[in-house]
């Protein structure tokens, strides 16, 4: 669809304007967060930006066929210039790791290419809250941030908001419970060293330690070991079946930046820089984070166990470790 040129007018006596979404990359994850967020209707626009035009070009012609079933929504494919206007720039642009290649050897092309479209987007002014989306995404987020040279609210990763989901989705199908009612978190890293904060998940506020009392369940103690392991196995699991994953993960960002863009203060795993909460400092990853239309608001502390601060600590040193060595 022909890009809008002029998208701030005059509704009766205010100001109104559209809420723009760009897209890097015109991929399996980032056409999924696109036509995901089409039907949601909380953008006005989504601008899609590849490097392969061609590429762009078709996922916007397919998506735009599916206009009249949308709610109201322009979708185009754009370049960086359209970094300036946008309210929220999503990252999923990357390059896949090959046969041979290190976990290293991966973040350091996808480094480059993060570093790159940041400088592209601070060439323009822009006022965006940036969204990082490509693996490994805690890393990605903290040298997104750092080459911004913006305020860390600005900056965030898509961290373990999917990782929550599947983990609500697993405790909804043990205990036969609308997912809805259930509230649980994975925090730390988007990755081996993730882990279940089970000291914060509950059932419309019941522990579910207690809970599982309730129902006379004897093995709970190892159901929870075989529930955080599967979360923790998901994606392995649907890659080795499919190739990657696009469909989750697009629905977890449609929640993220339906957030911002509506203002919702909602609480969500964002991948955040900490500086000092939990006892961390200068790494990005997971915890609760209220999320307003100016990115992250604030960190939603909490207390956890001994045994779960030590597991946050844990993943955030292997963090720091990686990025040290992507450093050197």
């Amino acid at each position: 669809m022909k890009k809008q040129e002029d998208r701030n007018h005059q509704k009766g006596s205010s100001a109104w304007k559209s809420r723009k979404v760009a897209i890097v990359g015109a991929g399996a994850v980032g056409a999924t967060f696109a036509y995901a967020m089409a039907q949601n209707g909380a953008a006005d626009e989504i601008c899609l930006i590849d490097l392969n035009n061609e590429l762009c070009k078709g996922q916007v012609l397919d998506l735009s066929h599916g206009l009249p079933f949308y709610p109201t929504i322009n979708i185009y494919a754009g370049s960086e210039k359209d970094y300036a206007d946008a309210d929220v720039i999503v990252i999923t642009a990357g390059a896949a790791q090959k046969k041979g290649e290190t976990r290293l050897d991966l973040l350091k092309k996808n480094s480059a290419i993060i570093e790159g479209i940041v400088d592209q987007i601070t060439a323009q002014d822009s006022k965006a809250t940036i969204v990082v989306v490509t693996n490994p995404v805690d890393i990605l987020t903290k040298i997104a941030l750092e080459r911004s040279g913006w305020d860390r609210s600005r900056v965030i990763g898509s961290g373990t908001v999917l990782d929550s989901s599947r983990f609500k989705y697993l405790l909804s199908e043990f205990f036969n419970v609308y997912v809805g009612s259930i509230h649980a978190y994975i925090l730390g890293e988007h990755g081996d060293s993730e882990f279940a904060a089970w000291s914060m998940a509950n059932i419309s506020g019941v522990q579910l330690d207690e809970y599982s009392k309730q129902l006379g369940i004897d093995n709970w103690p190892e159901k929870k070991k075989e529930i955080e392991l599967e979360v923790r196995d998901s994606a392995y699991h649907i890659i080795d079946y499919k190739g990657a994953t696009n469909f989750g993960v697009g629905l977890a960002l449609v929640q993220i930046v339906g957030a911002i863009l509506k203002n919702q203060r909602r609480v969500l795993t964002v991948s955040y820089h900490l500086e000092g909460e939990y006892g961390i400092s200068d790494i990005c990853l997971a915890t609760p984070c209220l999320i307003s239309q100016n990115g992250v608001a604030s960190i939603i502390g909490t207390e956890l166990t001994k045994e779960e601060q030590e597991k946050l600590v844990n993943s955030a040193n292997i963090l720091k470790r990686e990025y040290s060595e992507l450093k050197r």
